[in-house]
């Protein structure tokens, strides 16, 4: 899936500064938190997180109508939930890195997707689980042939992706606005890989990253 992944333009119109490093990791070992996913997630507990990377994200909110005091863009979500909640250990390798970098990053089960990730405007009609409710037209969703994966850019992920301990082939979407820099959302995706792969030796890691001028 990884070279079938795009932005839409309006979406880089939107926020001409987004970019997107997208991860797949195949073979993965998952399982419930142990002592090592919980010292990742108590380090990142202990970071001062910087709000200007946060206040981007609510600016990009705003931009496409959401109101995000109601509908908060997920690190600002996670930021709010110290100490941070023990999931899984890939999703606990996630939250940590997604905490230390004040960095959405999305994680789903790639296997459960039918046709590619997009993110895109909504037209307001694509299919959605009862509980996100239904896009509004114009909002920023991830989605696929089936319908929303994740409402309001980042908002929230629908039950069908998610990782759950059962997973062995996984998609990570980290997204970036500035003023965080396209080193550091590198750098990010690098430090991800190596705890996927403290994780689980075996497993193969690509990525690809996607920006506006790409």
């Amino acid at each position: 899936m990884l070279d079938d992944i795009w932005v839409d333009d309006s979406v880089l119109a939107l926020r001409p500064d987004f970019a997107v490093l997208i991860v797949t990791a195949h073979g993965l070992r998952n399982g419930p938190t142990d002592d090592r996913s919980r010292a990742w997630l108590a380090a990142a507990s202990a970071v001062e997180v910087p709000t200007d990377k946060i206040d981007a994200w609510k600016d990009a909110y705003r931009a496409f109508g959401a109101k995000p005091q109601r509908t908060r863009p997920s690190v600002d979500a996670l930021t709010r939930r110290m100490p941070l909640p023990e999931i899984n250990r890939v999703v606990d390798a996630y939250n940590a890195i997604s905490v230390k970098h004040a960095l959405p990053i999305g994680g789903e089960d790639l296997d459960k997707y039918v046709g590619p990730a997009r993110l895109v405007r909504a037209s307001g009609d694509e299919a959605s689980e009862e509980a996100l409710g239904q896009p509004e037209p114009g909002e920023v969703i991830w989605r696929d042939d089936i319908g929303v994966t994740c409402r309001r850019w980042n908002w929230r992920q629908v039950v069908r992706t998610r990782l759950t301990e059962e997973t062995t082939n996984a998609i990570f979407l980290l997204e970036r606005l500035e003023p965080m820099s396209l080193e550091e959302l590198k750098q990010a995706g690098e430090e991800l890989s190596e705890l996927l792969t403290e994780l689980s030796p075996e497993v193969r890691i690509s990525s690809r990253l996607l920006s506006s001028g790409k």
